[in-house]
């Protein structure tokens, strides 16, 4: 990655912070922490490495993206929005009514949206019918297919049931990426259920696994690399993150897992992001 590419990644990801908290503290509503902790892994999709046309969101061949965890739907439309696939206006309207932004995304009113998902455990099973779907094309795809799933929601068993399903039909045109903040709605995950030795445990289901900081554009970008690489099996990225991150207040904070900022905390956090209220 040159130095200028790393710098407008950087940028792309300052605004689509700076969206997260804007829409989340107008809406009074929804989930920070979650999706400030994706924020690079999502900048680094859109921007750097999918094949998509906001032009043409229906493109045959496009790259797919699947929002597991689809409560972070904010860092999402925050990247859709950035992209072009509807204006920057539309995410002022997080959460109210009439708005084709929900508070989990839904495919049939947003564009971009490739899955409505929202019932954690769910969306790991929708990327692997996607890739096995674009497969079975009587010609094939060149398409790919990237999911971003939770920490919390690998506690989930149907996380694992698609887990082995994608490692038995050697999906190698999947890539899932770990969100492992660490942090889930009441508590730590290590605590609450620990979902480790994770890198044995996908391995064990025959998948290939890198292990990132999932802050880090060149680690992502490395990852994402040796993913086009590989011919064998689907991919598991294991990204580590900081739950909240990018505002002091709310890293590794649980209380903002599900809890919009006040109008203070707004202009506080806006304010370290480089943003006027």
């Amino acid at each position: 990655m040159t130095d200028c590419e790393r710098t407008e990644l950087s940028e792309t990801a300052r605004r689509m912070r700076v969206h997260i908290i804007r829409m989340i503290s107008r809406a009074a509503s929804g989930h920070p922490g979650g999706s400030l902790s994706a924020v690079e892994i999502l900048a680094t999709l859109y921007f750097r490495e999918m094949r998509i046309d906001p032009l043409r969101p229906d493109l045959p061949d496009r790259d797919r993206f699947v929002l597991s965890k689809g409560h972070a739907a904010p860092v999402l439309y925050a990247a859709l929005a950035e992209r072009g696939y509807f204006p920057l206006e539309a995410l002022e309207t997080l959460r109210q009514a009439g708005s084709s932004l929900q508070g989990h995304p839904h495919r049939l009113d947003t564009p971009g949206v490739e899955a409505s998902t929202g019932s954690l455990g769910q969306g790991l099973s929708m990327a692997s019918g996607m890739a096995m779907g674009l497969r079975l094309r009587p010609v094939g795809s060149a398409a790919r297919v990237f999911a971003l799933i939770g920490d919390g929601e690998s506690q989930e068993g149907q996380i694992w049931e698609a887990a082995m399903t994608a490692g038995f039909h050697r999906l190698a045109n999947l890539c899932v990426f770990l969100d492992y903040n660490d942090l889930q709605i009441d508590g730590r995950v290590s605590a609450i259920k620990d979902i480790a030795p994770l890198r044995d445990k996908w391995q064990s289901f025959r998948w290939r696994v890198e292990e990132i900081d999932g802050h880090d554009f060149d680690q992502i970008a490395g990852a994402l690399a040796a993913f086009n690489g590989e011919q064998e099996k689907p991919t598991m990225v294991i990204a580590r993150t900081v739950k909240g991150k990018g505002v002091s207040f709310m890293e590794n904070n649980v209380n903002f897992h599900g809890q919009a900022p006040s109008a203070q905390e707004t202009a506080t956090a806006l304010a370290e992001l480089g943003h006027g209220r």
